[in-house]
């Protein structure tokens, strides 16, 4: 929280167009409808909603960072269907299954435990949802991020990673049991 709160003057100017290439790659893989509610989990100064801010029924930014949050805050003033959160990634406030799509860009090397954070995404995901993915290449081979995500039974449909992405991009949907 405090790295990114120092940060949080700079971010976009830093990291925009690499976070943009993340999104982007995920987006070509989901399909976001207008009736969807979507959660962009770590959502920094909510560099999202300027891709699907228009296309949600409603689309939540989730940040613990106070200080980053002021910039997303100033995003989703331009949607009507934003909201933006501030709470812990691993404890959200949300009732079981209630997104249709969740985005954790850049998130999961930021957790003091990665497989709790995707315990929470899985519980707050509905079925069918589509579960967005980054994991960064200096902190996760591919091998370690496959792990990660198979040891919280997320099924990994579609794997990207160019030298632009920094990182993986993986589009999950949860494992039920039968």
């Amino acid at each position: 929280m405090r790295n990114y709160d120092h940060l949080a003057g700079i971010y976009d100017a830093q990291y925009s167009e690499e976070q943009s290439e993340k999104m982007k790659a995920a987006l070509r893989s989901v399909d976001i409808k207008d009736d969807d509610y979507v959660l962009d989990l770590g959502c920094g100064t909510g560099l999202l909603f300027e891709h699907i801010g228009n296309r949600a029924k409603l689309l939540v930014g989730l940040d613990v960072s106070t200080k980053i949050l002021n910039g997303a805050k100033k995003r989703a003033k331009r949607f009507p269907n934003v909201a933006v959160l501030r709470a812990d990634a691993d404890l959200t406030p949300f009732p079981n299954e209630i997104f249709d799509a969740i985005f954790a860009i850049t998130l999961l090397q930021n957790m003091p435990n990665p497989l709790s954070a995707l315990q929470e995404i899985k519980r707050i995901s509905k079925h069918h949802a589509f579960i967005a993915i980054t994991g960064l290449k200096k902190e996760f081979t591919l091998d370690a991020f496959t792990r990660l995500l198979n040891e919280a039974d997320l099924k990994v449909s579609v794997m990207k990673t160019n030298n632009q992405l920094k990182g993986y991009v993986a589009i999950c949907r949860k494992i039920i049991p039968n």
